[in-house]
C-alpha cells in the first residue's frame, strides 16, 4: 500500500512537473517576405522565417494557413520537440486566385510538455496583406481604344473628335471596312467613297465601372475588362484612371497611377448607391461598364460628353463576357428591358458621340473590334 502511494506521488509529481512546463509559451518570432500585389490566375513567392527560443523542452506545432484567394504551393506546418534556439524558413509559391484584399493573419502555434499530455495553443501576431488584382486579357484593337491608335494622320489638336465627323473622303479601295463608306457622299458622287479620318490623340482614358447591378459576378467580369483596358492605354502613353463606387484615381502615365487603379479594381464590390460618373479630363475618353444602364446613368454619360471627346457604354446584362480562348455559352434569357432601351437609343446616342455596345455572356470580348 505505501509503494502504491508513492508511486501516486511521484506520478503526481511528475505530472505536475509536466503541467507547469506547459504553461508558459516559447518565444516564438516569425517574418513573412511575399509581394504585396500580383494578377488574378498569377503566382508570388513566399518566404517564411520561423525562430524558436525555449529554455525548457517542449513539442511545438506551428501551421500558417493562407487566406482563401490565395494558396500556397504546398501547406506550411512544422512540428517538433524543441530545446534551445531554432531557426526554420519555408519557401513556397502563392496561387492566386481570385481578386480581392486579402489579410493574412499570424500563425496558429500549439505547444506542450515533452510527453505531449498538456497542450496549449495561441495565435502569433504576423499580420500581411496581399492585393490581387483583377486579371488581364488581349485586346484586338476594339473600337472602346481604337480612336487612340492609327487611323490616318496623326493630328495635333487634343481629343478625339466625334465619331460621325468628316475629315476627307476617298475612293472605296478593297478590303475597306463598310462601316466607312460615306454613303450620302457616295450617292453624290455615283462611286463609293470611305471616310479618311486623322487620327486624334485623347487626354487620358478613364474607365468607370457601375457596381449597382449584376451582383459579384458582373462585377468580377467588368473589373477584369476595365483592368485590360487600362493596361492598353497605358501601354499607348494615356493617362489612365479607374473610377466606381464613388472613388476615382488619379490620372496619370506612371506606373504607380496604374497601380492605384488596379488596387481600386481589386478592392470592388457590388454596391446598391446610385452611379455617379466622375468629372471627365478635358478631350478625354470616358467608358463606362454597366450590367443594367438605368436613364439617369445615360444622361449623366450625355453631360459627361461636354468635357469628353468619347463616351462609350459597355453593357453585360449576363453578367459576364467570353474572355479569349473560353467556349460560347447558352442563353436562356432576353435582354433586360434597360438594355433593349439603350440599344433602341443608341443611333441617336452615338449621334453625340456616345458609341454603345452590348456583350451577351455568349458573345467574346474580342467582338468590340468591330
Amino acid at each position: 500500500m505505501t509503494a502504491a502511494l508513492l508511486w501516486l506521488a511521484l506520478i503526481a509529481a511528475v505530472t505536475g512537473g509536466l503541467w507547469v512546463l506547459s504553461r508558459r509559451p516559447p518565444h516564438v518570432t516569425v517574418t513573412r517576405e511575399v509581394p504585396g500585389s500580383g494578377f488574378e490566375g498569377g503566382g508570388l513567392p513566399l518566404t517564411v522565417t520561423v525562430t524558436v527560443r525555449s529554455r525548457r523542452p517542449l513539442r511545438v506545432t506551428l501551421s500558417d494557413p493562407t487566406p482563401r484567394g490565395v494558396v500556397p504551393g504546398h501547406e506550411l506546418t512544422a512540428a517538433a520537440l524543441h530545446l534551445g534556439q531554432t531557426t526554420q524558413t519555408f519557401t513556397t509559391t502563392l496561387r492566386l486566385n481570385r481578386r480581392g484584399h486579402f489579410g493574412w493573419p499570424g500563425l496558429d502555434l500549439a505547444w506542450a510538455d515533452p510527453l505531449g499530455l498538456f497542450w496549449q495553443q495561441t495565435t502569433l501576431p504576423a499580420t500581411t496583406a496581399v492585393t490581387v488584382y483583377p486579371g488581364t486579357h488581349g485586346l484586338l484593337l476594339p473600337d472602346l481604344l481604337r480612336p487612340l491608335l492609327s487611323e490616318g494622320t496623326l493630328s495635333r489638336q487634343l481629343g478625339l473628335d466625334d465619331p460621325l465627323s468628316l475629315r476627307s473622303a476617298r475612293e472605296y479601295v478593297t478590303g475597306d471596312a463598310p462601316g466607312r463608306i460615306h454613303w450620302r457622299l457616295s450617292a453624290r458622287r455615283g462611286e463609293l467613297v470611305v471616310r479618311e479620318p486623322e487620327r486624334t490623340a485623347a487626354s487620358s482614358l478613364t474607365v468607370f465601372v457601375d457596381a449597382s447591378a449584376g451582383g459579384s459576378t458582373f462585377v468580377d467580369s467588368a473589373a477584369r475588362l476595365a483592368a485590360s483596358l487600362l493596361r492598353e492605354g497605358q501601354t499607348l502613353g494615356l493617362p489612365v484612371a479607374a473610377a466606381a463606387a464613388g472613388q476615382v484615381t488619379p490620372a496619370g502615365r506612371a506606373a504607380d497611377a496604374l497601380h492605384a487603379a488596379l488596387h481600386l479594381l481589386a478592392r470592388l464590390e457590388p454596391d446598391p448607391a446610385p452611379p455617379r460618373l466622375p468629372v471627365t479630363r478635358a478631350g478625354g475618353n470616358l467608358i463606362i461598364l454597366t450590367a443594367r444602364p438605368s436613364a439617369d446613368l445615360t444622361t449623366q454619360a450625355l453631360h459627361a460628353r461636354a468635357t469628353a471627346s468619347r463616351v462609350s457604354i459597355v453593357a453585360l446584362p449576363e453578367g459576364f463576357y467570353l474572355e479569349p480562348g473560353e467556349q460560347a455559352r447558352r442563353q436562356w434569357a432576353g435582354l433586360p428591358d434597360a438594355v433593349r432601351d439603350l440599344e433602341r437609343r443608341a443611333a441617336v446616342l452615338a449621334e453625340s458621340g456616345i458609341l454603345v455596345y452590348v456583350l451577351r455572356g455568349n458573345q467574346s470580348v474580342l467582338t468590340l473590334a468591330g
